[in-house]
């Protein structure tokens, strides 16, 4: 019999699948065009040639390549061939079906392969060391969760529902006693937010000191997270962010004017990798929260109320008032935040010994450098808790912003006259996450420390400052927490109490609640107080501005009285002297006449801004109007002027509404009817905020489920 000719083996075209696949993937929400998979998990390709392929005496070889100068010992170029079954935890083809011309395989990328654009081209032998290369395509490389194989794998189907595919949330801000949950569009799953993503990668430092060192480092989790949380910001490079904690925004935008991460991401990528201007904590936060959900790292937002930066490391923030009770904003790098916002990445540590897997801080606002560049973290919630303050990475930092003690001192003549407070529980309070599938807030302080005053936290607070600060001084430490208790013997208690809800436009009513008890000086017989009080702006960070009222009251207490002495800070005082937070403290200097000694207290006041309300039509469907209602009533005494109107929503509104309202006059009402049509199916958040020249934070969301699309 003579041999028949085989017709030489040519590819005539390819499908990637990408629908198929990315929906696979769980990618589908980026789009449907492009291939974008995870590691760790097989994909579908079909190669269509121009006879049927043959196992046995066809050769066809697959090159995968990423970065700019792909190399197999980087790990950024990988070669394989066609096997029928797949061999372990390595680039490989196989379980190939054969269907006339057409050869259908399924891809197989390892779970710790580099994250990134891949080039993918397939060789076809033609005997003699000859071959033909084409292109089949490119497809994007990310992160894996869903693979147990991966180091950020989180198995939990709820768990990834909230941390990788929610694209919208809250940020906590405000103050421990009044937190205000800020509705945030996250927006990882809007088109081009992947390619930002990537472009933010390719500006790091890191990338343009060795391009191919730094992509061979990105299958690696922790070093991912490094360089994001140092491009967050622009303090040491074209970073996405320019921080700005003055009250000059003139050159930018208010950090409070932004209602999502997808305006900021695309306003960076337009200018060519310029820093916006302006963020702070919470917006440095929820846009790393952004792109590593995007890239594939489950990842939360979370707030810490009464938050440390302790430069010095010696776990103590010292606070200065003077005998008028006024907080002295004394030239300090040590501050307390009222609160500081910064990320959870979940991920495997391979790096650190067992045990440290789980939750990791990291913090992408520039607080202090960490190996020469602003970043901060992942530092292992578990090592926190612990004290295991030597482990990886900025442990010592974020441990001393949850458990940093406060010493509070009366200033005279420039000198610290007395202890008024030694506060060994006021910092890290609240520590706040979304709760997963709800609205509602998560206190997750347990999981940063053991109960305050507990044993176990008192052993951790003495094995961290050991560790920081060497034992002698520690021990010289734990003495002086010790001894410092004589403040706490006084013949009397204050409290401010506020007499009704605070709303800024109003008058602020305050109680003064004063309790005569017994002490070791004076155990019986009446004492005078002389009590002066101070009110002043209270800023984000801790500090505040000059005195906007001040009050004197002279009080006898009789042995077991009580008394209740009514104050009264009008709103002329601080209609102009606030700052955006519209935060105020309180504070009053008593004076024993007959100790000659002092005692504080304080009462932080947030005033209420005017009440937004939003109402839709019942029922939303993809492509069908959704009719929405918006109303806004001023109930103050002084009309809001340059009011401005901000929507938000993926899903529901490409990139944003916007519209200037004018002036909302005082006891008036405003109301807006507009109708959107939604795109996407699922759990969609609307976001509206609505600005005036006095109050920048007036917010509100709606929770809105888009029905898919019916079949006409």
């Amino acid at each position: 019999m003579e041999e028949v000719d085989v017709a030489a083996l040519e590819l005539r075209s390819v499908d990637l699948h990408s629908p198929r696949n990315n929906k696979g993937h769980h990618t589908q929400e980026m789009g449907l065009k492009r291939l974008i998979v995870r590691r760790g998990q097989p994909f579908v390709l079909q190669l269509l040639f121009n006879r049927p392929f043959h196992p046995g005496t066809d050769h066809i070889t697959f090159l995968a390549e990423t970065g700019p100068a792909p190399k197999e010992l980087l790990g950024t170029r990988a070669t394989f061939s066609l096997t029928k079954t797949r061999g372990g935890n390595v680039w490989s083809v196989s379980d190939f079906t054969i269907d006339s011309n057409s050869l259908f395989v399924s891809l197989f990328t390892p779970a710790n392969a580099v994250i990134g654009y891949y080039t993918l081209k397939l060789e076809i032998s033609q005997g003699q060391g000859h071959g033909v290369t084409h292109l089949l395509g490119t497809f994007i490389l990310l992160f894996n969760p869903w693979s147990s194989e991966d180091d950020v794998y989180l198995p939990s189907e709820i768990l990834l529902q909230e941390y990788i595919l929610m694209d919208y949330g809250f940020v906590y801000k405000g103050h421990e006693r009044f937190i205000t949950s800020w509705p945030w569009n996250y927006g990882q799953f809007e088109e081009d937010v992947i390619d930002i993503c990537f472009e933010i990668l390719n500006k790091s430092l890191y990338f343009l000191e060795n391009p191919s060192k730094d992509y061979s480092q990105r299958n690696d989790v922790v070093y991912v997270c490094r360089v994001v949380s140092a491009m967050i910001n622009s303090n040491d490079d074209n970073g996405v962010l320019q921080g700005n904690w003055g009250e000059d925004y003139s050159l930018g935008v208010s950090p409070l004017v932004w209602n999502g991460s997808v305006a900021i991401l695309r306003q960076w990528a337009a200018k060519g990798g310029q820093p916006v201007k302006y963020g702070q904590c919470w917006v440095f936060a929820a846009v790393m929260c952004t792109v590593m959900r995007c890239l594939g790292v489950p990842t939360r937002v979370v707030s810490n109320f009464r938050s440390a930066h302790n430069v010095d490391g010696n776990l103590t923030i010292d606070t200065y008032y003077d005998r008028n009770a006024e907080m002295l904003s004394i030239r300090k790098q040590d501050k307390i935040w009222n609160f500081h916002v910064w990320n959870e990445c979940w991920m495997i540590r391979k790096d650190l010994p067992p045990g440290y897997n789980g939750w990791q801080v990291l913090d992408p606002t520039p607080q202090q450098t960490s190996s020469g560049l602003f970043c901060c973290g992942p530092a292992s919630v578990k090592a926190i808790r612990e004290g295991e303050v030597h482990l990886a990475y900025d442990t010592p930092f974020v441990y001393a912003e949850v458990n940093a003690d406060e010493v509070v001192w009366l200033l005279e003549d420039g000198h610290a006259q007395e202890i008024l407070a030694h506060n060994g529980s006021s910092i890290g309070k609240e520590i706040s996450t979304k709760m997963v599938g709800s609205d509602q807030r998560q206190n997750i302080t347990s999981f940063y420390k053991y109960p305050e005053g507990s044993p176990e936290e008192r052993s951790v607070f003495i094995k961290a400052s050991r560790k920081m600060l060497g034992s002698r001084k520690a021990l010289s430490r734990l003495l002086d927490l010790l001894g410092s208790g004589g403040f706490r013997n006084q013949p009397v208690q204050l409290q401010l109490h506020l007499a009704r809800v605070p709303e800024w436009g109003q008058d602020v009513q305050l109680k003064l609640h004063a309790r005569r008890v017994p002490d070791r000086a004076h155990p019986q017989g009446p004492i005078r107080l002389e009590v002066r009080f101070c009110a002043q702006a209270l800023l984000h960070n801790g500090s505040t501005r000059e005195p906007l009222w001040r009050q004197l009251v002279h009080l006898n207490l009789d042995f077991g009285e009580e008394v209740q002495w009514p104050l009264l800070l009008p709103y002329d005082n601080y209609r102009n002297k606030l700052t955006d937070e519209k935060l105020i403290r309180v504070s009053g200097i008593a004076k024993v006449e007959e100790t000659r000694r002092f005692l504080l207290v304080l009462k932080d006041i947030s005033l209420e801004p005017p009440h937004l309300s939003i109402e839709v039509s019942e029922t939303a469907e993809v492509g069908k109007a959704l009719s929405v209602h918006i109303a806004l009533t001023n109930t103050r005494m002084v009309a809001l002027t340059h009011c401005t109107m901000v929507l938000e929503g993926s899903g529901l509104i490409h990139g944003q509404i916007a519209n200037d309202l004018g002036t909302l006059a005082a006891g008036h009402t405003i109301r807006i009817h507009l109708d959107l049509y939604p795109f996407k199916a699922g759990r969609r958040q609307l976001q509206v905020l609505i600005s005036s020249d006095k109050v920048k934070e007036i917010k509100s969301y709606k929770a809105i489920f888009v029905a898919a699309a019916r079949a006409s």
